[in-house]
C-alpha cells in the first residue's frame, strides 16, 4: 500500500468488513478494507487490525481516527453508549475516546442511536444520516436506509425524531438459503414477478406466510424459474415492510441510502405507491457524517 500521510482517518467497522479511508482537506485521498469484520475479533484484537490497514497512512504525530458501525457494539472494541431520540445524529462531543497501545493513534468511535417506545436502535446508520443531512440541507421527511436490518428514519430540523427497523434482509437470506424455498431460489431477476408479488402483499400482508410457501410448492409442481422466485419471495418481502412502514413514506419526501442495486429496487417499489424517491450514495454519506463527527466544535 502507497504511503499517504492523512490529515485523519474515517473508519467504517462493521460485522464482516472493516473499512478505512486517509482523509485531508480536499476528501479522501486513498481507501483499504479488509475481512476483519468485529464478528472476527477479540477485544484485544481490535487495534492490531486497525493498525495492518492504516499503518501507511500515520505520521510522526499523533492521528485521528473516527470511526463508526459495530465496532462500538456491546460485542466490539469498546461499548459506545446509545444517544437517545430525539437528536442529531452524531454530535462531535458525543464521541467515545479509546485508549491505545500506540502513542499515533487517537480514536474515536461514533455513539449508535436508540428509541425507547418502540424499542429499536441503530449503529452506523447515524453516520450516513449525518451525511445525507450534510448534502440535503434542510431536509424534512424520511430517510430509507434499505439492507440486513432495514431503517425508516424520520428527520426534521437536523434531527432524528423517530425511526423503525425492518429485518427484511436478514429473513430473505435465512429463506433463500437455510429454509425450504433454497431448493428454488436461483440468481437473476424478474421484474414482473417482484411487482406482482409487492402489490399482493401491500394489499392483502396477512397472506405473507401462505404466499411464501407458494413458491415452494410452484416450483415443485410447475417448474417456477428460480429467477422468478427470487423476484418474487423479495417482492413478498419488501412488500411485507412497506406495508408496515407506511405511517413513514406515505405523502413524504423520501431519500433511500444504500447499495446502488438493492436501492434501486426499492426505488422502484415505492414509485408503485406514488413515490419518487433520491437515492443517495452509502459511502459517500458515509465519510460526509465521519467528517461530521469529527469536527471540533
Amino acid at each position: 500500500m502507497t504511503a499517504v500521510p492523512a490529515d485523519w482517518i474515517a473508519v467504517d467497522w462493521g460485522t464482516t468488513h472493516l473499512r478505512a479511508y486517509a482523509m485531508g482537506a480536499a476528501g479522501k485521498l486513498a481507501e483499504a478494507s479488509s475481512t476483519e469484520g468485529m464478528g472476527s475479533l477479540g477485544r484485544d484484537q481490535f487495534e492490531p487490525a486497525l493498525l495492518r490497514l492504516i499503518e501507511p497512512w500515520l505520521g510522526p504525530g499523533t492521528t485521528r481516527v473516527i470511526a463508526c458501525g459495530m465496532v462500538g457494539s456491546r460485542q466490539g472494541w469498546v461499548e459506545a453508549p446509545y444517544r437517545s431520540t430525539p437528536c442529531l445524529p452524531v454530535d462531535p462531543a458525543a464521541l467515545l475516546r479509546i485508549e491505545t497501545r500506540d502513542p499515533r493513534l487517537a480514536v474515536h468511535i461514533v455513539p449508535g442511536l436508540s428509541q425507547s417506545q418502540p424499542a429499536d436502535v441503530m449503529r452506523g446508520e447515524e453516520t450516513q444520516i449525518a451525511g445525507a443531512l450534510a448534502w440535503m440541507r434542510n431536509f424534512d421527511g424520511v430517510l430509507c436506509l434499505p439492507g440486513t436490518h432495514s431503517k425508516w428514519v424520520q428527520v426534521s430540523a437536523g434531527e432524528v425524531v423517530s425511526f423503525q427497523t425492518c429485518m427484511t434482509g436478514e429473513l430473505f437470506a435465512l429463506l433463500s438459503t437455510q429454509s425450504v424455498l433454497r431448493h428454488g431460489i436461483g440468481e437473476g431477476w424478474d421484474e414482473a414477478a417482484f411487482q406482482t408479488a409487492l402489490s399482493d402483499t401491500l394489499s392483502r400482508p396477512e397472506r405473507l406466510a401462505s404466499r411464501l410457501f407458494s413458491l415452494r410448492a410452484e416450483g415443485l409442481l410447475a417448474g417456477l424459474p428460480p429467477a422468478t422466485a427470487r423476484a418474487r419471495l423479495s417482492g413478498l418481502l419488501i412488500g411485507m415492510e412497506l406495508a408496515a412502514t407506511k405511517p413513514y413514506w406515505l405523502g413524504q419526501p423520501v431519500a433511500l441510502i444504500g447499495a446502488e442495486a438493492l436501492s434501486q429496487t426499492y426505488g422502484s417499489a415505492l414509485q408503485t405507491q406514488g413515490i419518487t424517491a433520491r437515492i443517495l450514495p452509502a459511502t459517500e454519506c458515509t465519510l460526509a457524517g465521519l467528517a461530521a463527527a469529527q469536527e471540533v466544535k
